[in-house]
């Protein structure tokens, strides 16, 4: 008996084409090699399993009794290298498994809530679990697989991570229905001299991207309110005469809210959303399908870009 390891994929699929066909010169062709070349795969065979496994007979090529007993066995083996070799079928309906995403407050609220209520109804089985997103850490946590997907903007995403764009986000004013002074004739005093609710992340800060736009103009507002995320703004606004600057995407729909345009002159810049993920799910069948759905979702949800 030859040694195991002499043995390879190609031989193993020569040795089933020669049992098939009993035939040196129609295993070349299925093979797509020259017929040398089976021969002297079949030396190789011959040596390794230590029987001719194919003699010569007036009808051609007879399989021993070696040869036989080793039809089942062999083509099984093949199938199951061939199932190896070829990712799973991924069916959402049928999936079981958990999707790590990294996110901000803003991600989960417009992208991931819309996303979850689709996600429920075409692939049930599968989980998600919402991390704060840590800029810092993110590289490390996707090579580690502690996270498998992130939705950030291109300037806080590393840059050795495969990414995608969302959409473009841009920054509306915010008030309450019936609000004394806000709507579309606002003008840049009235503006300046309102109540203003500003979102840092780091807590506590004052000033932000609006009020360098307004530092550039010669004016200034007045913050009366810091929070850390955006989640309570429209509650706030609700309740208060206080304004907002924040993503237009996370406000829109909201009944209770009325929205406008900054007043002239001055503009915010708005930003980029990403979807980003490490080349270890690349080619995953389960996180493609996950990827092309949260981004197909995005553009279903209504809202202005």
């Amino acid at each position: 008996m030859g040694d195991i390891k002499t043995l390879d994929f190609n031989l193993l699929r020569a040795l089933d084409l020669l049992l098939e066909e009993g035939s040196v010169t129609r295993a070349a062709e299925r093979l797509g090699v020259t017929q040398p070349a089976v021969s002297n795969m079949l030396t190789r065979l011959r040596e390794n399993f230590d029987d001719p496994l194919l003699v010569r007979t007036q009808r051609g090529m007879t399989p021993t009794t070696r040869a036989l007993d080793l039809v089942a066995p062999l083509k099984r083996i093949l199938c199951e290298i061939g199932t190896l070799c070829q990712p799973d079928a991924f069916d959402p309906i049928s999936a079981s498994f958990t999707v790590s995403i990294a996110a901000t407050d803003y991600a989960l609220q417009v992208v991931l809530l819309p996303f979850i209520a689709r996600l429920r109804q075409e692939a049930p089985g599968i989980t998600l679990a919402v991390h704060p997103l840590d800029d810092d850490r993110l590289q490390e946590q996707l090579e580690k697989g502690q996270i498998d997907i992130a939705l950030v903007t291109p300037e806080t995403c590393p840059p050795d991570l495969l990414s995608s764009q969302l959409f473009h986000e841009e920054y509306i004013c915010a008030a309450r229905k019936n609000h004394p002074t806000a709507g579309m004739h606002m003008t840049l005093d009235q503006y300046c001299t309102a109540g203003h609710i500003i979102v840092s992340y780091e807590g506590g800060q004052f000033c932000g991207a609006t009020d360098r736009q307004l530092e550039s103009l010669g004016r200034k507002r007045h913050v009366a309110l810091s929070v850390p995320n955006f989640l309570a703004l429209p509650d706030i606004l609700q309740k208060t005469d206080l304004i907002t600057m924040a993503p237009r995407r996370l406000l829109h729909g909201r009944e209770d809210l009325v929205l406008f345009s900054p007043p002239s002159p001055l503009t915010v810049p708005g930003f980029n959303k990403i979807l980003a993920w490490h080349c270890r799910t690349e080619s995953d069948p389960r996180y493609q399908w996950l990827r092309s759905k949260v981004a197909d979702n995005t553009k279903c949800v209504s809202g202005h870009a």
